[in-house]
């Protein structure tokens, strides 16, 4: 049994679930801007827009600790292997 999707998930080693490499990027991208909005939204006084942006932005590292984990896990089953960004 794979560990690097979830159980359940119509993805196979050889067909991935998701992208995992493109999720990477986005969260990275989401994580960036939601930073940068944060502090010009705390610089601004908006407080509350900076809360919400600074929730999302600790969204966006959860999500990469996921991805991260996931790509691991796909580089102890296949051991070598390159993978694009879009696989």
């Amino acid at each position: 049994m794979t560990r690097s999707q979830p159980r359940r998930a119509r993805g196979t080693v050889g067909h991935a679930y998701s992208a995992l490499n493109l999720r990477l990027a986005l969260a990275l991208f989401g994580l960036v801007t939601m930073t940068v909005l944060a502090v010009g939204a705390f610089g601004a006084g908006l407080a509350w827009l900076g809360v919400l942006c600074a929730l999302f932005a600790v969204v966006a590292v959860v999500d990469l600790v996921v991805i991260q984990r996931r790509r691991a896990a796909r580089r102890r089953e296949q051991p070598g292997a390159r993978h694009s960004l879009f696989e």
